[in-house]
C-alpha cells in the first residue's frame, strides 16, 4: 500500500547562483573533478550570463515506474543552468545535459531514455519552483550576501576561490 511520503520521483542538487561568482579561472592545484565543475560554471557565466541564472551541479534524478526498487527504476545525472524570472519567483526554463547513470528495466529502449531525459528537464522546472518557494534560494543568497560582506569588510580577501 502507497503512503503519502512515497516518491515516485526523487530529486536531488547543488545550486549556485552564477551572479555570486566573482572568478571564473580555475585553480591551478585543483583536482580533475574541481576543474571540470569550475570550467562548466565558466561556460555557463559565458553563454548565458549571470543575471537570474543559477548552476545547478551534483545533480540526479530517479523514477520508480513500478512499486519495486530491484526493477523498474531509471537514474539520471544532471548538470546546468535554470533561469528565474526577473523576480527570482518563477523558474521560466533549463538548460541541461542528461545522462543516464543507472536503470533496472529489462524493457528500456533508446526512445524511452530520450524522452525521459526531457521529462528530467521539465522536472527540474518543478523542482526548482519547489526550491524557491521553499526558501532555499533566498537561504543560499543570504550565505553569499555574507560571504561578500566579509570579503568587502577584509579588502576583498577571505580566503582562495570562495
Amino acid at each position: 500500500m502507497a503512503t503519502e511520503l512515497d516518491r515516485w520521483v526523487e530529486f536531488s542538487f547543488d545550486c549556485l547562483p552564477l551572479r555570486s561568482v566573482n572568478r571564473v579561472d580555475v585553480p591551478l592545484d585543483a583536482s580533475p573533478k574541481y576543474r571540470q565543475l569550475c570550467e562548466r560554471v565558466k561556460a555557463a557565466i559565458e553563454h548565458h550570463g549571470a543575471h537570474n541564472t543559477y548552476f545547478l551541479y551534483n545533480a540526479r534524478c530517479k523514477y520508480h515506474l513500478v512499486n519495486d526498487d530491484r526493477r523498474g527504476t531509471l537514474e539520471f545525472e544532471f548538470h546546468g543552468t535554470v533561469f528565474t524570472d526577473s523576480a527570482d519567483l518563477k523558474t521560466e526554463r533549463c538548460d541541461l545535459e542528461v545522462t543516464l547513470l543507472g536503470e533496472t528495466c529489462d524493457w528500456l529502449t533508446q526512445p524511452v531514455v530520450d524522452w525521459f531525459s526531457e521529462t528530467v528537464r521539465q522536472g527540474v522546472i518543478t523542482e526548482f519552483d519547489r526550491y524557491i518557494s521553499a526558501g532555499d534560494l533566498q537561504q543560499t543568497r543570504d550565505r553569499i550576501e555574507k560571504i561578500q560582506q566579509a570579503s568587502d569588510e577584509a579588502d576583498g580577501f577571505v580566503g582562495m576561490y570562495l
